[in-house]
């Protein structure tokens, strides 16, 4: 049936002010991280830079030397750059691998509770993380893994591994069981089947669920101000230091906002296919 003009015309309105309210913030941020200083509080606005400079980029990567708090500006942004790298691809490797096993565990074996031991794990979804800072704190402090790596990376599992199970399980679900009876007949083994068979097979849905984690991971703030307060300090807590008790030092953030922007834009522009056909895995069988 042939659309009015004006259901078109509504239809690309929604999607224009879709646009405008999930890309504006991000293109103010580049837009203003190539803004000068002095321009900043410029009148009247201007939604364009009237100058463009990279001066704030080359702060940030330590082209010359600016220090904030006695350290070198590029030496703090460096080491939270690689503090969110590393904590969000270690909570990525560890949330699908553990993950993975259990939704082949749910979908696979044949134990009693099965369907019940699923239903309370993926009930937690519900809980808050927020809501157990207090218990996790005083668990990591006995276990001494306060602002470190494993620490932090083993909460961000906690918070996103009911959310991977139930992906992982669907995927696992549409998997033609044929082809592990068939391996089965040949001699092969449990963990053969999976590592050889399953997991190839579950590519996409395996990259999806990463993807989402480690995209969940990089955005975190609360977590790793609590757990993370100085050696494994992420960007997400190092950008809003930058606003002092007597300056706010929009340069800085903005530039420092960008970078942390682009890396998982990345990531979601390179691998958006594998998240695409992960997520929708299952949904026909």
């Amino acid at each position: 049936m042939k659309q009015s003009l004006a259901y078109r015309m509504m239809i690309w309105a929604g999607l224009a002010v879709l646009l405008i309210w999930s890309l504006g913030p991000v293109y103010w941020t580049f837009a203003s991280a190539l803004t000068p200083t002095e321009d900043f509080s410029a009148r009247p606005i201007h939604f364009f830079p009237q100058n463009i400079t990279l001066d704030h980029f080359a702060r940030i990567f330590g082209i010359g030397i600016e220090r904030i708090g006695g350290v070198e500006v590029w030496a703090q942004f460096r080491a939270a750059l690689f503090n969110s790298i590393v904590t969000s691809a270690l909570a990525t490797v560890l949330c699908v691998a553990i993950s993975a096993l259990g939704a082949y565990a749910f979908t696979r074996l044949d134990f009693p509770g099965r369907k019940t031991l699923f239903i309370l794990v993926v009930a937690t979804l519900a809980i808050p993380a927020y809501a157990v800072l207090i218990p996790l704190y005083r668990i990591l402090i006995s276990l001494h893994m306060i602002d470190t790596y494993t620490g932090i990376a083993l909460i961000y599992v906690s918070a996103y591994l009911p959310l991977s199970l139930w992906l992982l399980r669907s995927v696992f679900e549409s998997l033609p069981i044929a082809l592990e009876e068939a391996a089965q007949l040949d001699g092969a083994g449990r963990l053969f089947i999976f590592f050889n068979i399953v997991l190839p097979l579950a590519g996409p849905g395996l990259t999806a669920t990463a993807i989402l984690t480690f995209l969940g991971a990089w955005g975190q703030y609360l977590i790793p101000l609590i757990f993370s307060p100085a050696q494994t300090k992420p960007l997400t807590v190092l950008i809003p230091e930058f606003v002092t008790k007597n300056f706010v030092d929009y340069g800085l953030i903005t530039a420092s906002g960008s970078v942390a922007i682009i890396i998982p834009a990345l990531v979601v522009i390179f691998l958006n296919r594998y998240l695409v056909s992960g997520l929708l895995a299952g949904s026909v069988k």
